[in-house]
Protein backbone atom coordinates (compact mmCIF):
# COMPACT_ATOMS: atom_id res chain seq x y z
CA UNK A 1 0.00 0.00 0.00
CA UNK A 2 1.75 3.39 -1.19
CA UNK A 3 1.93 5.67 1.94
CA UNK A 4 -0.10 8.99 2.49
CA UNK A 5 3.81 10.85 1.97
CA UNK A 6 4.02 8.86 -1.14
CA UNK A 7 0.60 9.42 -3.01
CA UNK A 8 0.63 13.29 -1.88
CA UNK A 9 4.32 13.61 -3.67
CA UNK A 10 3.03 11.38 -6.70
CA UNK A 11 -0.11 13.97 -7.15
CA UNK A 12 2.05 16.59 -6.89
CA UNK A 13 4.16 15.51 -9.81
CA UNK A 14 0.96 14.82 -11.96
CA UNK A 15 0.09 18.53 -11.25
CA UNK A 16 3.31 19.85 -12.40
CA UNK A 17 3.87 17.82 -15.10
CA UNK A 18 0.10 19.06 -16.22
CA UNK A 19 0.49 22.77 -15.32
CA UNK A 20 0.05 24.72 -18.63
CA UNK A 21 2.49 27.58 -19.95
CA UNK A 22 -0.95 28.77 -20.54
CA UNK A 23 -2.71 31.02 -18.35
CA UNK A 24 -6.25 31.17 -21.20
CA UNK A 25 -6.55 30.36 -24.25
CA UNK A 26 -9.76 30.28 -26.06
CA UNK A 27 -10.52 30.09 -30.06
CA UNK A 28 -12.95 30.12 -32.60
CA UNK A 29 -13.14 29.19 -36.80
CA UNK A 30 -15.27 29.81 -39.32
CA UNK A 31 -17.67 27.95 -40.42
CA UNK A 32 -19.19 26.38 -44.11
CA UNK A 33 -22.04 29.46 -44.29
CA UNK A 34 -21.08 33.22 -44.74
CA UNK A 35 -21.80 35.31 -41.20
CA UNK A 36 -22.96 38.94 -42.12
CA UNK A 37 -20.60 41.73 -40.91
CA UNK A 38 -22.93 44.58 -38.91
CA UNK A 39 -21.13 47.77 -39.21
CA UNK A 40 -22.55 50.39 -37.49
CA UNK A 41 -21.30 54.17 -37.78
CA UNK A 42 -21.80 56.65 -34.76
CA UNK A 43 -20.99 59.60 -32.74
CA UNK A 44 -21.45 60.57 -29.22
CA UNK A 45 -21.96 64.47 -30.35
CA UNK A 46 -24.87 63.28 -33.03
CA UNK A 47 -28.38 63.70 -31.32
CA UNK A 48 -30.17 60.71 -33.39
CA UNK A 49 -26.78 57.69 -32.80
CA UNK A 50 -27.78 57.01 -29.11
CA UNK A 51 -31.24 54.74 -29.86
CA UNK A 52 -29.21 53.02 -32.84
CA UNK A 53 -26.11 52.17 -30.42
CA UNK A 54 -28.81 50.94 -28.10
CA UNK A 55 -30.65 48.49 -30.73
CA UNK A 56 -27.14 47.66 -31.50
CA UNK A 57 -26.53 46.83 -27.67
CA UNK A 58 -29.32 44.64 -27.52
CA UNK A 59 -28.68 42.05 -29.90
CA UNK A 60 -28.28 38.46 -28.71
CA UNK A 61 -24.42 38.02 -29.12
CA UNK A 62 -24.53 34.98 -31.56
CA UNK A 63 -21.26 34.88 -33.66
CA UNK A 64 -22.43 32.32 -35.64
CA UNK A 65 -25.33 34.69 -37.35
CA UNK A 66 -24.03 37.86 -37.18
CA UNK A 67 -21.40 39.86 -36.25
CA UNK A 68 -21.37 43.16 -34.81
CA UNK A 69 -19.26 46.42 -34.76
CA UNK A 70 -19.28 50.12 -33.55
CA UNK A 71 -17.35 52.87 -35.39
CA UNK A 72 -17.34 56.00 -34.09
CA UNK A 73 -16.71 58.96 -36.14
CA UNK A 74 -14.81 62.16 -35.56
CA UNK A 75 -16.50 64.39 -37.85
CA UNK A 76 -19.01 65.65 -35.27
CA UNK A 77 -16.01 66.28 -32.55
CA UNK A 78 -15.97 69.48 -33.81
CA UNK A 79 -19.65 70.62 -32.31
CA UNK A 80 -19.05 70.43 -28.81
CA UNK A 81 -18.27 67.09 -27.76
CA UNK A 82 -15.14 65.01 -28.64
CA UNK A 83 -16.11 61.30 -28.92
CA UNK A 84 -12.99 59.81 -26.95
CA UNK A 85 -13.79 56.46 -29.05
CA UNK A 86 -13.80 58.21 -32.63
CA UNK A 87 -11.07 58.03 -34.76
CA UNK A 88 -10.16 59.45 -38.25
CA UNK A 89 -9.54 55.94 -39.61
CA UNK A 90 -12.79 54.91 -38.82
CA UNK A 91 -14.09 58.16 -40.92
CA UNK A 92 -12.51 57.20 -43.51
CA UNK A 93 -13.30 53.38 -43.71
CA UNK A 94 -17.55 54.97 -43.69
CA UNK A 95 -16.40 57.09 -46.99
CA UNK A 96 -14.83 54.46 -48.58
CA UNK A 97 -17.79 52.38 -47.67
CA UNK A 98 -19.95 54.81 -49.37
CA UNK A 99 -17.97 55.26 -52.25
CA UNK A 100 -18.22 51.73 -53.34
CA UNK A 101 -21.94 52.37 -53.98
CA UNK A 102 -21.32 55.59 -55.26
CA UNK A 103 -22.49 57.58 -52.66
CA UNK A 104 -21.07 61.59 -52.12
CA UNK A 105 -21.77 61.56 -48.24
CA UNK A 106 -22.06 59.39 -45.39
CA UNK A 107 -23.97 60.34 -42.06
CA UNK A 108 -24.87 58.62 -39.01
CA UNK A 109 -26.21 56.43 -37.65
CA UNK A 110 -25.45 54.37 -40.98
CA UNK A 111 -25.74 50.89 -40.42
CA UNK A 112 -23.39 48.60 -43.26
CA UNK A 113 -24.53 45.00 -43.75
CA UNK A 114 -21.77 42.73 -45.38
CA UNK A 115 -20.35 45.92 -46.74
CA UNK A 116 -23.94 47.85 -47.71
CA UNK A 117 -25.42 50.49 -46.77
CA UNK A 118 -28.56 49.09 -44.47
CA UNK A 119 -31.45 51.34 -43.81
CA UNK A 120 -34.62 50.97 -41.84
CA UNK A 121 -32.54 48.40 -39.39
CA UNK A 122 -34.50 46.72 -37.33
CA UNK A 123 -34.61 42.89 -35.83
CA UNK A 124 -37.02 41.86 -38.99
CA UNK A 125 -34.87 43.45 -41.73
CA UNK A 126 -32.15 41.88 -39.71
CA UNK A 127 -33.11 38.39 -39.15
CA UNK A 128 -34.29 38.57 -42.96
CA UNK A 129 -30.46 39.21 -43.95
CA UNK A 130 -29.15 36.48 -41.63
CA UNK A 131 -31.55 34.05 -43.40
CA UNK A 132 -30.48 34.89 -46.46
CA UNK A 133 -26.99 35.14 -46.13
CA UNK A 134 -26.75 30.96 -44.75
CA UNK A 135 -27.73 30.14 -47.76
CA UNK A 136 -24.49 31.57 -48.98
CA UNK A 137 -21.40 28.78 -48.71
CA UNK A 138 -18.21 30.67 -47.09
CA UNK A 139 -15.84 32.32 -49.19
CA UNK A 140 -13.15 32.33 -46.70
CA UNK A 141 -11.77 30.08 -43.75
CA UNK A 142 -10.60 32.25 -40.59
CA UNK A 143 -9.37 31.55 -37.28
CA UNK A 144 -8.70 33.26 -34.22
CA UNK A 145 -7.10 32.33 -30.85
CA UNK A 146 -6.12 34.21 -27.73
CA UNK A 147 -3.24 33.35 -25.79
CA UNK A 148 -2.78 34.75 -22.72
CA UNK A 149 0.79 33.36 -21.36
CA UNK A 150 2.04 32.75 -17.35
CA UNK A 151 4.12 35.98 -17.66
CA UNK A 152 1.18 38.01 -18.50
CA UNK A 153 2.00 38.18 -22.47
CA UNK A 154 -1.59 38.29 -24.49
CA UNK A 155 -1.16 37.27 -28.47
CA UNK A 156 -3.93 37.17 -30.53
CA UNK A 157 -3.07 35.00 -33.78
CA UNK A 158 -4.77 34.88 -36.85
CA UNK A 159 -5.49 33.17 -39.87
CA UNK A 160 -7.32 33.95 -43.39
CA UNK A 161 -7.73 31.65 -45.97
CA UNK A 162 -9.22 31.86 -49.46
CA UNK A 163 -11.66 28.88 -50.48
CA UNK A 164 -11.11 29.90 -54.24
CA UNK A 165 -7.64 31.28 -55.68
CA UNK A 166 -9.64 33.82 -57.86
CA UNK A 167 -11.04 35.39 -54.44
CA UNK A 168 -7.60 35.87 -52.89
CA UNK A 169 -6.43 38.28 -55.38
CA UNK A 170 -8.13 41.31 -54.23
CA UNK A 171 -9.05 40.12 -50.70
CA UNK A 172 -7.94 42.74 -48.14
CA UNK A 173 -8.30 41.01 -44.23
CA UNK A 174 -8.93 43.49 -41.55
CA UNK A 175 -8.87 42.50 -37.80
CA UNK A 176 -10.95 44.73 -35.31
CA UNK A 177 -10.20 44.98 -31.42
CA UNK A 178 -13.65 45.41 -29.99
CA UNK A 179 -15.01 46.62 -26.23
CA UNK A 180 -18.51 45.83 -24.85
CA UNK A 181 -19.86 47.84 -21.55
CA UNK A 182 -18.65 51.59 -22.47
CA UNK A 183 -20.25 54.46 -20.67
CA UNK A 184 -19.84 58.16 -21.27
CA UNK A 185 -21.27 60.95 -19.72
CA UNK A 186 -21.60 63.36 -22.55
CA UNK A 187 -21.09 66.99 -21.19
CA UNK A 188 -21.40 69.51 -24.09
CA UNK A 189 -23.04 69.13 -27.59
CA UNK A 190 -26.07 67.58 -28.86
CA UNK A 191 -26.22 64.89 -26.14
CA UNK A 192 -25.29 66.87 -23.22
CA UNK A 193 -26.18 65.74 -19.91
CA UNK A 194 -26.79 62.12 -20.71
CA UNK A 195 -25.15 59.00 -20.01
CA UNK A 196 -24.29 56.95 -22.76
CA UNK A 197 -23.77 53.38 -23.21
CA UNK A 198 -21.76 51.72 -25.52
CA UNK A 199 -21.37 47.93 -27.09
CA UNK A 200 -18.84 46.67 -29.70
CA UNK A 201 -17.12 49.67 -29.86
CA UNK A 202 -14.13 48.91 -32.45
CA UNK A 203 -10.87 50.37 -30.07
CA UNK A 204 -8.38 48.99 -32.36
CA UNK A 205 -8.14 48.66 -36.17
CA UNK A 206 -5.87 46.81 -38.14
CA UNK A 207 -5.52 46.10 -41.99
CA UNK A 208 -6.15 46.36 -44.81
CA UNK A 209 -3.38 43.11 -45.40
CA UNK A 210 -3.76 41.63 -49.03
CA UNK A 211 -4.14 38.47 -49.82
CA UNK A 212 -2.64 37.79 -53.26
CA UNK A 213 -1.97 35.03 -54.61
CA UNK A 214 0.81 36.09 -56.51
CA UNK A 215 2.51 36.89 -53.69
CA UNK A 216 1.15 33.76 -51.33
CA UNK A 217 0.47 30.65 -53.65
CA UNK A 218 -1.53 29.62 -50.76
CA UNK A 219 -3.65 32.43 -50.93
CA UNK A 220 -3.02 32.47 -47.20
CA UNK A 221 -2.49 35.53 -44.50
CA UNK A 222 -1.57 34.75 -41.23
CA UNK A 223 -0.39 37.14 -38.37
CA UNK A 224 0.18 37.61 -34.78
CA UNK A 225 -0.80 40.70 -32.85
CA UNK A 226 0.42 41.58 -29.04
CA UNK A 227 -1.87 43.09 -26.91
CA UNK A 228 -1.27 44.97 -23.65
CA UNK A 229 -2.16 42.49 -20.49
CA UNK A 230 -4.63 45.35 -19.16
CA UNK A 231 -7.10 43.82 -22.02
CA UNK A 232 -7.55 41.20 -19.85
CA UNK A 233 -9.07 42.28 -17.81
CA UNK A 234 -11.82 44.19 -20.11
CA UNK A 235 -15.48 43.03 -21.54
CA UNK A 236 -13.49 42.68 -25.03
CA UNK A 237 -13.26 40.24 -27.96
CA UNK A 238 -11.50 40.45 -31.95
CA UNK A 239 -13.44 40.03 -34.96
CA UNK A 240 -12.00 39.29 -38.46
CA UNK A 241 -12.98 39.87 -41.80
CA UNK A 242 -12.20 39.35 -45.31
CA UNK A 243 -13.30 42.15 -47.53
CA UNK A 244 -13.59 42.73 -51.59
CA UNK A 245 -11.27 45.44 -52.36
CA UNK A 246 -12.96 46.12 -55.47
CA UNK A 247 -16.33 45.95 -54.51
CA UNK A 248 -16.55 46.24 -50.51
CA UNK A 249 -18.32 43.04 -50.04
CA UNK A 250 -17.82 40.86 -47.02
CA UNK A 251 -16.41 37.30 -48.14
CA UNK A 252 -16.55 35.83 -44.46
CA UNK A 253 -16.59 37.46 -40.79
CA UNK A 254 -15.78 35.85 -37.16
CA UNK A 255 -15.89 36.76 -34.08
CA UNK A 256 -14.19 35.74 -30.87
CA UNK A 257 -15.03 36.87 -27.17
CA UNK A 258 -11.48 36.57 -25.01
CA UNK A 259 -11.26 33.96 -22.23
CA UNK A 260 -10.90 34.64 -18.73
CA UNK A 261 -7.57 34.54 -17.48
Amino acid sequence: MMSARKLLITFSLINLVAQPAIAAECSAKSGAQTVPLLELYTSEGCSSCPPADKWLSELKPDPSKVIPLAFHVDYWDYIGWKDKFSKSEYSDRQRKTAAFEGASYVYTPQFVLNGRDFRDADDSRLNQAISSNQKFASRANLSLNAVTETNGTFTLKTNAQAVKPIDAKNSDVFVAIYENKLVSQVKAGENSGRELKHDYVVREFFGAYQMNSQINNQNEFSKNFTLSPEWKKRNAGAVIFVQDSQTGEILQSLALKFCDS
